[in-house]
């Protein structure tokens, strides 16, 4: 990153202190395996002290949300209805980045670039295992369609400050063996990366108890109440919690969560499936797509009052394939990549998931031939425009929302964090977050 400009580089540094108050040490932690830890549950019924921020989600929005907050020394809870990284930010293929930042980096530089200098952070500077590493992406050109669509994409990107190239298929080939060489060709972007879901996670939340937060699973909130005195009221399964200000980090669930307090949030929940095959050793070094998917979302991206945009079928009907996958530490090759709206239906589709292996097959031919070992789903929050909805929101006091961030919430999750974080802290809006500002769409429900 040494070609970015200081005065737009995010100050994401740890703050290397002790806050004898908290009784927190905030230092580098030395290597850390961040997914073999946990945190306690809470079991019995209890009161609870009061919070002074409370967050509702320990995906990695809500986590990277609290680390922030907690580093600034407030006082923070995090509730998690199940365990960390236990819905769609431990169920995704951990792609990561960019294009880089820019000559004026908007919302989605800063989301993704960010995410990136915060996941650097973590891994390099405080030590934690998170499988982090900046391995580029190869995007599959299928037809002259999609080789001219690609073509326009690059020159544009460049003329705007940010990386990208087109490679024929044996340039593409040199780096990464296994591409098919019959395609057209392959955009070739070096800034970015990928992570483990599950250990990154669970690191940001390790470090957000680190630096003083109180992380509580096993926390199912079933009512929240606006105090008369101010404040929320949140009642869980086993537990109730009071706090003077509410972050909503729910993901796909927060249009459920949001009805507790009146409001109507326009997320919708998207399943997104997954299947990795059995462990082999190093065959696939980059993150893999295709341009297949952006092509016809280009044309037509399927948007209407009750759709988000970019969704792989309209009600029942495939509109297009759409297909992402790289190689795990642990050798599994994944791949994934339909998004269906079906409710908070879980459930893993094997026609869709054979679909998504044929079509990774006329990417990385060897995938043809190897066995699903598993298969997997999770939720992911789509809100109605596309744009993610990051902010205060204004028809409540003292409540914000960090959600909305479709299927890049894990990529983008960590900057989402750190931005929500710094708006609460200060009580000034980044201007970068205009465009995900919740008083375009979030409103009172209907009776």
């Amino acid at each position: 990153m040494a070609d970015q400009d200081p005065k737009l580089r995010p100050r994401l540094r740890p703050k290397l202190s002790v806050n004898i108050g908290r009784r927190r040490v905030i230092t580098a932690m030395g290597t850390l395996a961040a997914a073999s830890w946990l945190p306690h549950s809470i079991r019995a019924q209890n009161t609870m002290p009061e919070a002074e921020i409370l967050v509702i989600g320990g995906g990695i929005a809500g986590a990277s949300t609290a680390f922030h907050l907690a580093q600034q020394g407030r006082n923070i809870t995090l509730l998690e209805r199940g365990e960390i990284a236990s819905e769609a930010s431990g169920q995704n293929m951990g792609g990561l980045g960019g294009s880089g930042w820019g000559n004026m980096p908007g919302l989605q530089s800063y989301l993704t670039m960010g995410s990136v200098e915060i996941f650097k952070q973590l891994q390099n500077d405080m030590g934690y295992d998170m499988e982090f590493r900046l391995s580029g992406s190869l995007t599959a050109i299928h037809t002259e369609e999609q080789y001219e669509f690609l073509q326009d994409r690059v020159q544009s990107l460049r003329s705007n400050g940010y990386e990208g190239e087109l490679l024929t298929p044996s340039e593409a080939r040199a780096i990464e063996p296994e591409l098919n060489l019959d395609l057209l060709g392959y955009m070739y972007t070096p800034r970015r990366g990928q992570a483990d879901p599950v250990k990154s996670t669970r690191a940001f939340a390790h470090a957000a108890e680190n630096a003083g937060a109180s992380i509580n699973t096993g926390q199912n909130v079933t009512a929240i109440t606006v105090r008369g005195s101010g404040g929320y009221s949140i009642q869980t399964d086993t537990a109730e919690y009071n706090c003077q200000t509410l972050v909503l980090a729910t993901g796909a669930w927060c249009g459920p969560v949001g009805q507790m307090l009146g409001l109507k949030i326009p997320i919708v929940p998207i399943r997104g499936q997954m299947w990795a095959t059995e462990s082999l050793p190093p065959r696939i070094f980059h993150d893999i797509s295709s341009a297949e998917s952006s092509f016809a979302w280009s044309q037509d991206n399927g948007s209407d009052d009750s759709t988000p945009p970019n969704l792989t079928h309209k009600g029942d009907l495939r509109i297009t394939r759409h297909l992402y996958g790289r190689q795990r530490k642990n050798g599994e090759i994944i791949f994934g990549g339909a998004r269906q709206d079906l409710g908070y239906n879980k459930n893993p589709d094997a026609v869709g998931i054979e679909i998504n292996r044929g079509h990774a097959s006329e990417v990385v031919p060897l995938v043809a031939d190897l066995t699903i070992a598993r298969t997997w789903a999770g939720l992911m929050p789509f809100s109605l425009d596309g744009s993610p909805i990051i902010g205060k929101i204004p028809l409540r006091e003292n409540l914000y929302i960090v959600s909305g961030l479709s299927s890049s919430g894990f990529g983008r999750g960590p900057m989402a964090g750190k931005l929500g974080a710094d708006y609460i802290h200060t009580g000034h809006m980044p201007h970068v977050l205009s465009e995900s500002d919740p008083a375009r769409c979030v409103t009172e429900a209907e009776e």
